[in-house]
């Protein structure tokens, strides 16, 4: 009976067009759940069971149908809805104890004197600093219905005994875009992080504020490690950039006619030069943006081969709130270049893709990268070869630099020692870092992660029983300071400070502004021909 009143919800889920006609096979899955629930030597839990046979369906289809529990959809909804009912706070986890990070501005922590660096103690009188409790967890607990209030105890720096504060949650917004600000007089700079319910609203008021008050007249676009989200948010986007009728997206399926998304007749920035970033974890919808800029030869994408995710998930509710995340099209570029790369291979050769890239040296050598001729496509207006097949190609190719790195390196940043050395030496020193930095531009041009500091991060690395390798320490320690430093500036400023910093290392932004810069360069990758040619 339970299988058959989920076949029925997924069949109402899937609308009027959908026939509640079981088939032999369905017959024979519901059979099987019901010996194996009657007639099974043990007991069974058949929730595990049901959840169990539907993730194996969905394996046998391609990499990115997928089954979401209850809790698993909740939490995928406020990542991009854009906000969530809580207490406004960031927070990490530090030796067992949630370290407040920042308080969101306007927020109800904020309103009640909490500050970065205060350790939460406990939360409704149960004590959770020092035991084992994941961030998930902590996150659990500080969130919930707006109108409700949570008591916190909190261990702050320089005061005796715990502070106690009673927070009324409300709404809190989750914002797309990590920074925004000029890197030159003329240019303009968006890093989007992901492509929310409010990136749109959030990407006008950056870029207009820049235009009115900054006079920007050239716009980079960050997606570097931009994993997608809605493309509703992608393609309002690109209707900034795009001329009137301009085709941006389409999709197509076997069951699923073709649709299109075309631009309007509203236009924020549809002159004046335009660079996006990808890499190899740049996916989906910001695969759809730079698609569309590339097809339309207005703009310059810079970078590496984007991920290559081109599949369209329908959502089908569960009656016990999981969903089922089904493909049913593919996404195609404006010239009808796939985005998709293949998967015939299945999951596992599919997961170790960019994995394989990195293998065959295609992250690091422009030379490495060989795309068939059947995979060639035209742009609409200067006619350049474009590629198909899985993923964007950048027209101007940004190598993998792993000059920087090492394994002392890649060692502490998967221990988190770095933002843990970084949160301690603020909560040691902000009163005379607030003093000392005033000013952004202050910290930015003046700081730098001394030798005590170097020292406190070998000490806790060795903690974490990281050998502390004198020539590896040395071939890394320039990356390391500017990392230390970018995450010292985030708890003391925001976030925008933080990429503000590491951007003086971006390979990728550092050439696209000698491109934007560069009339002659800019006009080359877009194949703008010179007068009389």
């Amino acid at each position: 009976m339970k299988r058959f009143l989920l076949v029925t919800a997924v069949m109402a889920a899937l609308g009027a067009h959908a026939q509640i006609k079981m088939s032999d096979e369905a017959r024979k899955l519901m059979l099987a759940d019901y010996a194996i629930t009657s007639l099974y030597v043990d007991s069974v839990d058949e929730s595990s069971l049901v959840e169990a046979g539907i993730r194996a369906m969905l394996e046998e289809l391609d990499p990115h149908s997928s089954y979401m529990t209850r809790d698993e959809v909740r939490e995928m909804s406020e990542n991009l809805e854009g906000n969530f009912d809580g207490i406004g706070i960031q927070f990490m986890m530090q030796r067992d104890t949630a370290y407040v990070l920042q308080t969101i501005a306007g927020g109800p922590s904020e309103k009640c004197g909490m500050a970065a660096g205060d350790k939460i103690v406990f939360i409704n009188d149960t004590l959770v600093a020092g035991i084992d409790k994941t961030a998930s967890e902590i996150k659990g607990m500080l969130r919930g219905k707006r109108g409700t209030t949570v008591n916190l105890l909190v261990k702050r720096s320089g005061e005796k005994g715990l502070l106690p504060f009673k927070i009324t949650r409300d709404q809190i917004p989750l914002y797309s875009i990590d920074a925004a600000y000029m890197v030159d007089k003329r240019t303009g700079y968006v890093k989007l992080s992901r492509f929310a319910a409010t990136t749109f609203e959030e990407f006008v008021e950056e870029v207009v504020k820049m235009i009115r008050l900054k006079r920007m007249k050239s716009l980079i676009i960050d997606l570097q490690g931009n994993g997608g989200g809605y493309m509703s948010a992608a393609t309002r986007i690109a209707n900034m950039l795009l001329d009137k009728g301009e085709l941006i997206v389409y999709t197509e399926g076997r069951r699923s006619p073709r649709n299109e998304e075309r631009a309007a007749d509203r236009g924020l920035f549809r002159d004046g030069k335009l660079i996006i970033l990808i890499d190899e974890n740049s996916a989906s919808a910001s695969e759809i943006l730079a698609g569309a800029v590339q097809d339309w030869d207005r703009g310059v994408i810079v970078g590496r081969r984007s991920f290559g995710k081109g599949l369209v998930q329908r959502p089908v509710q569960l009656p016990d709130g999981s969903m089922i995340k089904l493909t049913t099209a593919r996404y195609f570029t404006p010239t009808g270049r796939s985005i998709q790369r293949p998967y015939d291979k299945g999951n596992k050769a599919y997961g170790m893709d960019l994995i394989e890239r990195y293998n065959h040296g295609e992250l690091v050598c422009a030379d490495s990268i060989h795309l068939a001729d059947s995979l060639k496509f035209y742009t609409f207006k200067n006619r350049r070869t474009v590629y198909g097949g899985g993923g964007i190609m950048p027209d101007c190719f940004i190598p993998l630099d792993t000059t920087r790195y090492s394994d002392f390196h890649r060692d502490i940043i998967a221990k988190g020692v770095l933002p843990r050395v970084a949160a301690d030496y603020v909560e040691a020193n902000r009163k005379a870092l607030s003093d000392t930095y005033r000013k952004e531009n202050d910290f930015m041009e003046s700081f730098d992660a001394d030798d005590a500091l170097i020292a406190s991060l070998c000490k806790a690395s060795g903690e974490e029983g990281i050998t502390v390798g004198t020539e590896e320490l040395e071939h890394s320690l320039p990356l390391i300071k500017l990392q230390l430093k970018a995450l010292i500036g985030r708890e003391i400023f925001d976030s925008s400070t933080y990429f503000k910093i590491t951007n003086a290392a971006n390979d990728a932004l550092l050439r696209a502004l000698e491109i934007i810069n560069d009339d002659a360069e800019y006009n080359s990758l877009l194949g703008v021909k010179e007068k009389g040619k």
